[in-house]
């Protein structure tokens, strides 16, 4: 019996992708007559039509769509199998696919990579940065090795290591009230505007959990997209907020009208962790780039 090759796989999979033909040729680096012949020949030996061309892009059928969820498992599996041959006997070579949230990958990945390419000059990395479910979503699909998250998250099926804690400072404008209170504590929070990122950044839900509060609970009409966002507006006068020491170490809100303060009892807002998907064969990888995340960030 006749089966599909890998590269008809992939020539599907990129289809339901990028929902055209042009951009799907273009994502596997081969011309379009020669993306299209290669999903016409993988309906012909299935028997079943896979895409429906349209005149703005393509649309895959029912049994298209079923396909691509078997041939992402399938190109993941072979994904794993030429690294576990590649690296085998030896410890973080070849190609790694490591992710990380926004609020950490600014100010850990620099040092991470420095750290790696001295120590590990066959290590060919490939960053990718992205909020925590869909990062989390591509370790499942093995297009992610591993990645640097916010601890704790629920996440089954996955694995995670805590690498240190991430205490959580006070923010506001330097004339606000609390900016000069003596003894700082969460409650001092409560009726204040509460600035935080927009909903998808787990740092979001951590301060929610710090703050005893639930979502929209004296929290500001206007959510952040990114931690400059944040401390600009804090700076703005339009709220306080809570801010992770990680960030702050790196200079987030150096040259802002911003107060940031520690609380009398240091709040520890977040572990930052690495995460891997359970059974991965770069678990050891995984947890060698969590000891060098480590090292190089904590004296």
């Amino acid at each position: 019996m006749a089966i599909p090759t890998l590269r008809q796989l992939q020539f599907l999979t990129a289809l339901g992708d990028t929902g055209s033909f042009s951009r799907a040729a273009e994502a596997c680096h081969v011309t379009q007559p020669t993306l299209s012949a290669g999903i016409k020949e993988l309906e012909d030996l299935l028997g079943v039509r896979l895409a429906d061309r349209e005149a703005r892009g393509a649309r895959l059928t029912h049994a298209g769509e079923l396909a691509v969820a078997r041939a992402s498992a399938l190109l993941a599996d072979a994904h794993a199998l030429v690294q576990v041959v590649q690296s085998a006997g030896a410890m973080l070579t070849g190609p790694f696919h490591l992710g990380a949230i926004p609020t950490i990958a600014p100010f850990v990945l620099p040092q991470t990579v420095r750290a790696l390419s001295e120590v590990y000059p066959d290590l060919k990395l490939y960053l990718h940065e992205d909020k925590t479910t869909r990062l989390i979503d591509q370790l499942r699909t093995r297009t992610l090795d591993a990645a640097l998250i916010g601890l704790p998250w629920d996440a089954p099926g996955i694995e995670t290591v805590p690498l240190f804690d991430d205490e959580f400072l006070f923010a506001s404008s330097t004339n606000h009230p609390l900016a000069k209170k003596n003894g700082l504590s969460p409650e001092d929070l409560n009726g204040e505007d509460i600035l935080l990122l927009e909903d998808g950044h787990c740092l979001r839900e951590h301060a929610l959990s710090i703050c005893r509060l639930k979502t929209g609970d004296h929290a500001g009409q206007v959510a952040a997209t990114s931690l400059g966002t944040l401390v600009n507006m804090v700076a703005g006068g339009l709220g306080v907020s809570l801010l992770p020491r990680l960030a702050m170490d790196h200079g987030l809100a150096v040259s802002h009208d911003v107060a940031v303060r520690e609380f009398t009892t240091p709040v520890i807002g977040r572990q930052v962790g690495i995460a891997w998907k359970s059974g991965s064969p770069r678990e050891a990888d995984a947890r060698k780039i969590g000891e060098v995340v480590k090292a190089a960030l904590l004296p």
